[in-house]
């Protein structure tokens, strides 16, 4: 669908979705971004909605600036699929088994791995330089430099929230694996401590919300963050390689060798990127969106029972090459809990072998947008590549 404009303050807010959708909440904050002294453009994804900060579904484009909340805690958070050369015909009738095996292989919430993991010990995991990778860590922000041993342990777990690992099916019955996960604590631990020295810095104490203060360039306060940022978004890069790599042995172990997988698609959903629109050099923000430049590959999952999607971007720069990175939330995860039972995620989750507890109930697929929907209203950014059903699936 084209977008729709509504009135900004400095720039128009282009959005992919009916503006009638939006909780006023997300609203008031998109126009706060539109109206920053920085600001070059703001386009709105078809999954908005309310986020801590900034607006999930997000992409804003400022010139020589960057808000760290506008990137979030969990920096570099995003997705990985990988397909297999299982089919559907393969696999047992019941695969309790299987998720059970995934789930003590790679720590799920807030675990960690008992002893760091070999990188060089995983079969199949293609990223190289960690000597140099480690190495960085003593160059972070010094409140983190006690957190080196909880970095390295994390390194290969999926954490909590929304963070899922998944076998899926495409329509042809080819087995995948998915997963979504992030910088785990240390990324968290570095925004966290970056976005409250951006609140500090006189340039930001006339905002409309203090949530949106920025970095400005050539100070030694961007310099820092970016420093940090960029090592971040490796974290989360690596660790999704290194549950994939995990994940990958798990279930060519169970299946007694008889399994090869082709190169992985991995796209990061809450990063920063530096870009050039109109020959103009941008600092451009995805919260809650993936690249979507011309031929790039990208990820657009939706909740525990309602699929992914693999895309193709179609390199739409009034999107500043952008789309969607999921479903989005239509309630809050407490209103979830409120509005949902057990029974329901029972109901909701027919079909695919899951949690089915109270603890997982915030997640329940009644909780998000219809994701046929989301991806509709995107069909001048991505065209898809396939669709995936859950079989397995593996939550925080």
């Amino acid at each position: 669908m084209p977008f729709q404009t509504l009135k900004g303050g400095r720039v128009p807010i282009r959005m992919w979705t009916d503006p009638a959708t939006v909780e006023d909440v997300a609203l008031e904050q998109l126009r706060n971004v539109s109206d920053l002294p920085w600001i070059e453009g703001l386009a709105v994804m078809p999954d908005v909605h309310y986020g801590k900060g900034a607006t999930v579904g997000s992409v804003i484009a400022m010139r020589d600036a960057v808000s760290p909340a506008a990137v979030g805690v969990d920096i570099g958070c995003g997705m990985t699929a990988a397909k297999s050369s299982l089919t559907v015909e393969d696999l047992p009738d019941d695969l309790a088994g299987l998720r059970h095996k995934l789930e003590r292989a790679i720590p799920v919430g807030r675990g960690s791995h008992k002893e760091a993991v070999d990188p060089s010990a995983l079969p199949g995991l293609k990223l190289r330089g960690w000597y140099e990778f480690w190495s960085a860590f003593g160059e972070l922000h010094r409140g983190v430099q006690n957190k080196l041993g909880r970095a390295r342990d994390q390194m290969g777990t999926l954490g909590g929230g929304n963070h899922f690992l998944e076998l899926c099916a495409d329509d042809a019955g080819a087995i995948w694996l998915v997963l979504h996960s992030g910088s785990r604590n240390i990324g968290n631990e570095l925004a966290s401590r970056h976005i409250e020295a951006a609140r500090k810095l006189p340039h930001n104490q006339d905002l409309p919300d203090p949530d949106l203060a920025v970095f400005l360039a050539g100070t030694d306060e961007m310099e820092d963050y970016r420093d940090d940022l960029w090592w971040a978004q490796d974290y989360a890069r690596r660790n999704r390689a290194v549950m994939t790599a995990l994940a990958q042995d798990v279930v060519t172990k169970f299946f007694k060798g008889r399994v090869t997988w082709q190169d992985a698609i991995s796209c990061h959903h809450n990063y920063v990127a530096e870009e050039t629109y109109g020959g103009v050099e941008l600092i451009v923000t995805r919260k809650g969106a993936i690249r979507a430049g011309r031929g790039d590959l990208g990820i657009i999952p939706g909740s525990m029972a309602t699929g992914t999607y693999i895309v193709r971007g179609l390199g739409n720069e009034a999107a500043f090459n952008s789309a969607s990175h999921g479903a989005g939330r239509t309630m809050s995860r407490n209103k979830a809990r409120k509005s949902f039972t057990v029974d329901d995620l029972v109901a909701q989750t027919r079909g695919v072998e899951c949690r089915k507890d109270a603890g997982v109930i915030d997640e329940i697929p009644g909780a998000y947008k219809d994701l046929e929907s989301v991806i509709a209203q995107q069909s001048d950014l991505v065209e898809v590549v396939a669709h995936l059903r859950q079989l397995v699936c593996v939550k925080g």
